[in-house]
């Protein structure tokens, strides 16, 4: 006779947490969104405390943009700081066979895809130094909505150093992404100035 092994369980407990900034939820929703549904609290602390721990060197979650955010405090205190983005609603914990992970809400996500579409325009925007464009190949495949968030992005630069860029990622997207790609190269190409 086997036994069905029991859900973990986990109580969220914001201590005295009353008021997280903006940046600090923009912060807590970026480092989760390296273990969406497939990592939970305790992980997402130690990323934000920018623990040496061995799953979260071995898994590169220290390569984070908020890897060691809060590194001055102990990781009780992100947890009060990470549940309490919980109960407000920014993520969500849902169990994955007996283990609760964390997921975005849709506010959540909202926030993260802005966040993560601008840090993609910062570094896209780094590219155009060299000529290397071979990064577009790691956008494939990300969510559609922040990928056309970001084309978006690239458009309203008025940048047209963008365009070669623009015209490498094409080539290896699908048709509905390179139709949006193609609409901010002729724009950029018509409206944009070279920075």
């Amino acid at each position: 006779m086997s036994r069905k092994k029991q859900r973990v369980k986990y109580e969220l407990d914001s201590g005295d947490m009353r008021y997280l900034a903006d940046e600090e939820i923009k912060v807590i929703l970026r480092a989760a969104d390296e273990l969406i549904a497939t990592g939970g609290r305790s992980m997402l602390s130690k990323i934000l405390k920018g623990s040496k721990d061995k799953k979260v060197l071995e898994h590169g979650l220290d390569q984070c943009p908020a890897y060691g955010y809060y590194q001055k405090f102990t990781l009780q205190e992100i947890t009060y700081r990470i549940d309490w983005v919980i109960k407000k609603g920014y993520l969500e914990i849902e169990y994955r066979d007996r283990l609760p992970m964390l997921v975005f809400s849709g506010i959540g996500w909202e926030i993260e895809r802005e966040t993560f579409a601008e840090e993609l325009l910062q570094k896209l925007g780094k590219l155009l130094e060299g000529k290397d464009y071979s990064f577009v190949q790691e956008l494939k495949d990300r969510n559609r909505g922040m990928i056309l968030l970001l084309i978006d992005k690239i458009r309203q630069t008025g940048n047209a150093r963008f365009i070669p860029l623009l015209r490498a990622w094409k080539e290896i997207e699908y048709k509905k992404v390179q139709a949006e790609i193609q609409k901010a190269i002729d724009c950029l190409a018509r409206e944009g100035k070279i920075f």
